[in-house]
């Protein structure tokens, strides 16, 4: 129940600072997590983006406030932070289907998005073989691109790192150079509070970097859990760790990074696991 309880504390944090800047690293703060851990936990309980569900909130907000007639457009649109009138006009019209001028017309029509607010639900179990494993640090080696803190839009990064490194040669170099576990190709998101958030796709090895990245993962208790499948279904197998398994499990996210294994990259019969760092909750 702790959990949920400060899920809902931040969506209250939210909702307080709707016309201030929300600071995504407090929201972290009150669930006790990371920036990165927070907004994955939000998009997957949620099912719409952290980003989207405060544009969301803003423009049912401004519909509100345009419709009492007692605030002009742009003193709205600078309300809810929109200093380009043509970004509020944009950003009004994609979600209500009309322009911030038209609301206080005779007939028409705008959308109301109220406050998510986290329940616990009991869902039918679907399996999930898992086991917890404490590591040592371990080297990886690889190639890196920046990611953005709005984790929405990294969405297209990590696909065309991937279509690059196999394109260019990147993927097979690095296959010749793992020599220590976890043993396949990763995808390791480095999104902790003191660095630049950085994708890898690497592997884990002791050899010379030969003008690869290279990183140290922090050591850490992971919870691995096993999959096999297209590509796809690792979205859907971290969709039910984080809904199904984490909020039950007694553990919480730690700060460490996410991992992928591919055991087999082959995207239409993929072996993989999912390394999520983990550590006890507190009593």
């Amino acid at each position: 129940m702790e959990w949920v309880e400060r899920l809902n504390q931040s969506i209250h944090y939210i909702e307080e600072h709707l016309t201030d800047e929300i600071d995504y690293a407090q929201l972290g703060r009150i669930a006790c997590c990371s920036t990165y851990h927070y907004q994955r936990m939000f998009t997957y309980l949620a099912g719409i983006p952290l980003a989207e569900y405060i544009r969301r909130r803003k423009m049912s907000l401004a519909a509100v406030d345009l419709r009492s007639g007692e605030e002009r457009i742009l003193a709205v649109a600078e309300k809810y932070g929109y200093r380009s009138p043509t970004a509020f006009n944009r950003a009004f019209q994609a979600f209500h289907g009309i322009a911030p001028s038209s609301v206080r017309d005779e007939g028409a029509a705008i959308k109301s998005f109220s406050p998510i607010v986290f329940r616990i639900a009991i869902k039918g179990a679907a399996e999930m073989n898992y086991r917890i494993e404490t590591k040592e640090a371990f080297r990886i080696i690889g190639v890196s691109a920046p990611l953005d803190q709005e984790i929405e839009k990294n969405f297209m990064v990590v696909p065309a790192m991937w279509q690059e490194a196999a394109a260019n040669g990147t993927i097979p170099k690095l296959a010749g150079m793992m020599d220590t576990p976890p043993m396949g190709l990763l995808g390791v998101s480095v999104c902790n509070e003191e660095e630049q958030w950085k994708y890898f796709v690497a592997v884990s090895s002791t050899k010379a970097g030969d003008g690869f990245e290279e990183y140290t993962v922090p050591a850490s208790t992971w919870a691995i859990f096993s999959g096999t499948g297209t590509n796809q279904s690792i979205q859907e197998l971290e969709r039910q760790i984080i809904t199904e398994w984490l909020p039950a499990s007694g553990y919480e996210y730690a700060n460490a990074p996410d991992i992928e294994v591919y055991q087999n990259p082959d995207p239409q019969n993929a072996q993989y696991e999912v390394w999520i760092p983990v550590v006890k909750k507190k009593a």
